[in-house]
């Protein structure tokens, strides 16, 4: 949105959703997710806000639409979320990765992050139950020894990184983690850390429809 009397983009206006239904409990269904800022609008996108989105099919999500006003951050935090994400062949399994992310996002009380990453968790790890109970139950939730020392690093970084101690680290190690699977928990964790605050503050997740 540009403001024509100057020829730069003109604040984004503040959205209201009073109809909206948002969930109260954690999930594994797809949720939608609603602004609270207007997204940029995609058929004025500039050629710099396409390079920022990266991945050009992002321009349907309001919330990419939303970070793609400051283009340069919106592109350094894809790419920091791609490597850590899907740079999977060395290091720390997908799913563990994912685990990771849902932990944290529950931890942190992101209902629409846990619903994305407890989904791919259980999809690349084929284990449902294990993440239902994490969302369901919450982070102290049983699981066996390598997802518990996952779940408490995740979660010890989120409470604030000074918590995250030799012990995690250890637990880690003891489950079977070599130094690039543990910092890849620490950067799943991390990362997520940050995107739930900023999810959590520019918007609300909606349920889908049932139409």
């Amino acid at each position: 949105m540009t403001d024509q009397t100057t020829g730069t983009e003109a604040p984004a206006e503040i959205l209201q959703h009073p109809d909206a239904v948002v969930p109260l409990a954690f999930t594994q269904d797809e949720l939608g997710w609603l602004p609270w800022l207007e997204p940029a609008d995609e058929a004025t996108l500039t050629e710099r806000q396409w390079e920022g989105l990266v991945d050009r099919g992002r321009s349907k999500s309001d919330y990419f639409r939303l970070l793609v006003r400051d283009p340069d951050i919106l592109k350094a935090r894809t790419l920091t979320d791609k490597d850590i994400f899907y740079n999977a062949a060395d290091g720390l399994p997908r799913a563990e990765r994912e685990l990771a992310a849902a932990a944290t996002s529950r931890f942190n009380g992101c209902i629409f992050c846990a619903s994305v990453h407890a989904r791919f968790a259980t999809h690349h790890s084929k284990r449902h139950d294990d993440v239902q109970r994490l969302l369901d139950d919450g982070v102290a939730a049983p699981q066996d020894e390598r997802w518990r020392a996952v779940v408490d690093a995740a979660t010890a970084l989120a409470a604030t990184p000074p918590r995250l101690g030799p012990e995690h680290l250890a637990a880690l190690r003891a489950a079977g983690l070599d130094e690039q699977a543990v910092s890849d928990v620490i950067h799943s964790a991390a990362f997520f850390n940050w995107a739930n605050r900023l999810m959590l503050s520019l918007g609300e997740p909606e349920a889908a429809s049932e139409a």
